[in-house]
């Protein structure tokens, strides 16, 4: 393909690239440098029948002047970074000093909102990402070995949880967890306490999140493992048979390594929407005992006063922690890549 002709192929994908991708990231990076005017406020003299007092009002005018003046804010460089809601680094520093334990130290830190938000997060991703691609790549395994007439009924069983709306599968299973529901009534009669409640106990919200996590995603693996399974070379497998391989043997040294890119595709996927959890936080109305960055984005932006400079702030930071935790595996995929080439 000609210069030319390589260049007006590819220009309308990086207009759309640079209009959808890389405009937004800019404004929100300037944005995340601003912080909002503050109210201008004078004294204002009451006088009545008992007196005159003085009260303290916002000048509405010169509020709006300033506003007009400069409509992205107080220009405030790195500081939003490094306040409580987000870095936080001089209360660290106080922890650091005051923390006579490790316990103590990460006890303080957990009491910060973004690192209470990043542990959770954290715990979510590289939790829920390994266990719903090994049991995405054994459902496939296992449709993959039963007759084929049976195969249509349960692709469509195992596809289930990825057809129903993420916000409504982390509400019927919130319904199921409740004291009065099926297996929050289980739990009691297993534990032997009639009290025991997953909504009330942080581990245990935790653990029914992860659990959510895992149920609707493992579909996109076993599809997409499903998928690569009808491309492995027979010959191969029946090859591995002959020599005794056991089915074991046979999944570890034939199926796994001919679906390594495939696994490495979901990994990467998985990483990235994992990474931004946040509606089974909303659905399990579990914000008191989990929060995420993308839930404290959610939240600086609702309400009545809108916290633009700490959404954008925290989005900053949630893309450079992607770009952190994708970079293992773009430098593999890479250095696969070359090594082919």
């Amino acid at each position: 393909m000609k210069h030319k002709t390589f260049f007006w192929f590819f220009l309308p994908t990086a207009m759309a690239m640079l209009v959808f991708i890389a405009a937004p990231i800019v404004s929100v990076v300037m944005q995340s440098l601003f912080l909002p005017h503050e109210a201008v406020l004078i004294q204002v003299e009451n006088c009545g029948p008992f007196g005159c007092t003085q009260q303290t009002s916002i000048d509405q005018e010169a509020t709006q002047a300033l506003r007009d003046a400069a409509p992205m804010g107080r220009f405030a460089g790195l500081e939003i970074y490094f306040d409580r809601g987000h870095l936080a680094t001089a209360e660290i520093a106080q922890a650091w000093r005051t923390s006579d334990s490790w316990g103590a130290f990460f006890g303080e830190l957990n009491n910060l909102p973004f690192y209470r938000a990043m542990a959770f997060t954290l715990t979510y991703t590289f939790t829920v990402t390994p266990l719903l691609i090994a049991l995405g790549f054994f459902i496939a395994v296992g449709v993959n070995s039963v007759a084929r007439q049976l195969r249509g009924f349960l692709i469509f069983f195992s596809l289930l949880p990825m057809i129903v709306t993420p916000l409504v599968g982390s509400l019927i299973l919130f319904w199921m967890i409740d004291a009065r529901g099926i297996l929050g009534n289980l739990i009691q009669f297993l534990a032997n306490d009639p009290d025991l409640s997953l909504k009330a106990s942080t581990p245990l919200m935790w653990v029914s999140l992860i659990v959510y996590g895992i149920w609707s995603s493992a579909p996109f693996a076993f599809v997409v493992f499903y998928a690569g399974l009808q491309t492995v070379p027979q010959d191969t497998l029946e090859s591995a048979q002959i020599d005794g391989a056991t089915r074991w043997q046979q999944i570890r040294y034939v199926l796994v390594p001919h679906l390594m890119p495939l696994i490495t595709f979901v990994a990467l996927i998985q990483l990235m929407d994992n990474f931004r959890v946040f509606e089974p936080i909303v659905g399990f109305s579990a914000q008191a005992h989990a929060t995420s960055l993308s839930w404290i984005i959610f939240n600086d932006l609702g309400g009545e006063t809108r916290q633009l400079a700490a959404a954008a702030t925290t989005s900053v930071l949630t893309v450079l922690c992607v770009a952190l935790l994708l970079t293992p595996v773009l430098v593999r995929t890479w250095r696969d890549f070359k090594g082919k080439a």
